[in-house]
């Protein structure tokens, strides 16, 4: 997979708690920055699609209605 670097400047304390996290783990800094950045995108995304839904909401139906159409039992 081909990768790209971007930089970022973190306060004292935050670095210090990453250094001190990726010592004890084991890993890497950069793997709990792609961790929590790929974590933050994904909340963030279903957030604007649930916004996005809320704001769209024409041909809404209900969760019974849903069960019916997709023939679930539950």
């Amino acid at each position: 997979m081909e990768s790209e670097s971007i930089a970022v400047r973190l306060n004292k304390e935050l670095h210090q708690r990453l250094i001190d996290l990726a010592a004890k783990t084991g890993r890497s800094k950069s793997f709990y920055v792609k961790r929590a950045i790929a974590q933050y995108m994904e909340d963030m995304e279903d957030t604007y699609l649930a916004i996005d839904r809320i704001e769209n909401s024409e041909g809404r139906v209900s969760m019974e209605e849903a069960k019916k159409i997709l023939d679930v039992d539950s």
